[in-house]
């Protein structure tokens, strides 16, 4: 039986277009001062948050929107998402720009690529916007007033650690990550190739990309299975890449065979999880990067100090506590 359980933690280091989809316009309150060099202003009708998300219609983005409307109408303040139908910078950063163009108080953001997305981000900082990334991150992030994400390498290493111990004999294990230079998946990779190489017990086979495509993920899996029918754990690094990676591990025969883990826990992952073709998930906290996104926001319009970066952690659900201490890891598909 795996559970395991990451602490949060805080670190505090000095100091789309016509494609988007628009989820929420809500949450309006009262109370709080002008905010900000730039934006609307908080007054009577609260400060105007504005979020961004990776992708709509993710579970993980959904949860996080949860976690952003409980703080934000806590608060007073007024919400609103958006999100691009992929996560593909091409698509977002025209939400972005509209977003500029509008001047919320602040934005909440995780940037689709660490550097496609650089420049209309500082954009909106330039324009005094308070920005917090949540989730991804940028190449610079200097004009954010806080970055705030999981402990994604510590994540990848965990997702090893759940095969190491499904298969203590070793053997071919492989990634399925979405495209390279996402900051979150990039550092998933990087920590379950880390723990690999510890372990001259397994091989591993390197990082294939299903560019957030459930097909292609399986198209990824079925022709790794049939050149190395001997894999014997595969890590699926977001949601869309767990849900492709179980289809291709159906459509191989290999169910019960090979030891799946995958990152996120939306109700595809679950249902994969009770069903034996997923044997564990890793789950982030987005609901918790979401309230820490808008206490930062808030604090940054204040004019009170913020944190650089904060570090929330995951837990590992398995079959065995998804109906107990896992239970409320998953992730919503509504708020």
């Amino acid at each position: 039986m795996i559970t395991m359980k990451w602490n949060r933690k805080a670190i505090s280091i000095a100091a789309l277009g016509a494609s988007a989809t628009l989820i929420l316009a809500g949450c309006a309150g009262g109370g709080g001062d002008a905010g900000g060099d730039g934006g609307s202003g908080g007054g009577d009708d609260g400060y105007n948050i504005a979020f961004v998300q990776g992708v709509a219609g993710d579970e993980f983005y959904i949860s996080m929107q949860c976690g952003i409307e409980e703080a934000a109408k806590e608060a007073g303040a007024t919400v609103q998402v958006q999100g691009p139908e992929k996560f593909d910078p091409t698509l977002q950063k025209p939400i972005v720009d509209a977003l500029v163009a509008s001047k919320p108080d602040a934005l909440l953001i995780a940037p689709t690529d660490v550097t496609a997305m650089q420049a209309p981000i500082q954009a909106a900082a330039d324009a005094g916007i308070k920005v917090v990334l949540v989730d991804t991150t940028l190449e610079d992030p200097s004009m954010a007033v806080s970055q705030i994400a999981s402990d994604n390498e510590g994540g990848g290493a965990a997702a090893f650690e759940a095969i190491q111990k499904a298969h203590p004999e070793g053997g071919k294990v492989l990634v399925v990550s979405i495209d390279p230079g996402i900051s979150t998946s990039d550092a998933r990779g990087e920590g379950f190739e880390k723990a690999v190489a510890e372990d001259s017990k397994f091989e591993s086979l390197g990082i294939e990309y299903s560019h957030n495509e459930p097909a292609e993920a399986a198209r990824i899996v079925t022709a790794a299975l049939q050149a190395n029918p001997d894999i014997v754990g595969i890590f699926a690094a977001n949601l869309f890449a767990a849900e492709g990676t179980a289809t291709g591990i159906q459509q191989a025969g290999k169910q019960g065979e090979v030891t799946v883990v995958g990152f996120d826990a939306g109700p595809a992952q679950v249902e994969a999880l009770r069903n034996d073709v997923v044997q564990a998930l890793v789950a982030q906290e987005p609901a918790t990067i979401g309230k820490d996104g808008v206490a930062q926001a808030l604090a940054a319009l204040e004019g009170d100090a913020t944190e650089e970066k904060i570090q929330t952690g995951f837990t590992v659900i398995t079959k065995e506590n998804i109906d107990t201490d896992g239970a409320d890891a998953v992730y919503k598909s509504t708020c």
